[in-house]
């Protein structure tokens, strides 16, 4: 089944100051599918998928060439709304970040910053959110409890639950288990397949094994280049470059 075009990279160069970090990407990324970006450290694989909603503008001295497009606009177009942007694009990052705040607090962030006020309206998306993130049923009875109380796995889940409560269209996912336990990594990895019902998602993974569990297509990073890309079943079973098996085999990286 073809998925329709969520992003598409075209001849995509990226720098920090002098340094190239990405080199000529070109990848297509279907909608409710995930693709896992796998490669060894410093690949530009967290670089590529910070291009996506343009936090790497936040960096002094970075530049981008080529063209990135979100539902087939160009997000790094002179009127694109960044903070919009971002609000589609959401992210979650390696270490669970959550803010000194509430439980309840943490997830109703964005919404506050985008003007929603009314009390109903905040709770109802509150407990959506904590619901799609499969957290609700752990902390419906401390939601007014400091968030920096819950187990890192928990924590984990409540970023994904204040990324989802803007209503995104993508979810990038950079490491999102690496600080966790094998425990509460499948439930992340779980929380993922249901998530990509409603939610285009890209995921950053150092772990191979993780990338072959939770996605349908897989992109193979080295040193700032795309090597290749298919579906994953694919790629880890019958990649057509030598250097793809190199790599999936543990020969390097």
């Amino acid at each position: 089944m073809e998925n329709a075009q969520k992003f598409s990279a075209r001849n995509l160069d990226f720098y920090y100051g002098d340094v190239k970090a990405l080199d000529d990407i070109s990848i297509t990324i279907g909608k409710n599918q995930v693709t896992a970006l796998i490669g060894p450290s410093g690949c530009g694989k967290s670089t590529f998928l910070r291009c996506l909603n343009r936090m790497n503008d936040l960096i002094p001295g970075t530049r981008v060439q080529g063209l990135i497009h979100l539902d087939g606009e160009d997000i790094y177009a002179p009127k694109v709304d960044v903070v919009n942007l971002r609000r589609r694009v959401g992210m979650v990052f390696q270490k669970p970040n959550p803010f000194p705040k509430t439980i309840f607090e943490n997830v109703a962030y964005g919404l506050r910053v985008n003007g929603i006020k009314d009390k109903k309206s905040l709770r109802q998306q509150v407990e959506k959110s904590l619901h799609q993130a499969a957290l609700w049923e752990e902390v419906k009875d401390r939601l007014n409890g400091s968030a920096l109380g819950l187990s890192g796995g928990q924590q984990q889940r409540l970023c994904i639950a204040r990324a989802l409560a803007v209503e995104p269209d993508v979810l990038l996912m950079d490491e999102p288990a690496s600080a966790l336990d094998p425990i509460a990594t499948q439930k992340i990895e779980d929380l993922i397949h249901e998530l990509k019902k409603n939610f285009t998602i890209i995921i950053v993974t150092h772990s191979m094994q993780q990338a072959a569990r939770v996605s349908d297509i897989t992109a193979f990073f080295y040193m700032g280049k795309l090597i290749e890309t298919g579906d994953t079943e694919t790629v880890f079973t019958r990649p057509s470059l030598q250097q793809t098996e190199d790599y999936i085999t543990g020969r390097f990286g």
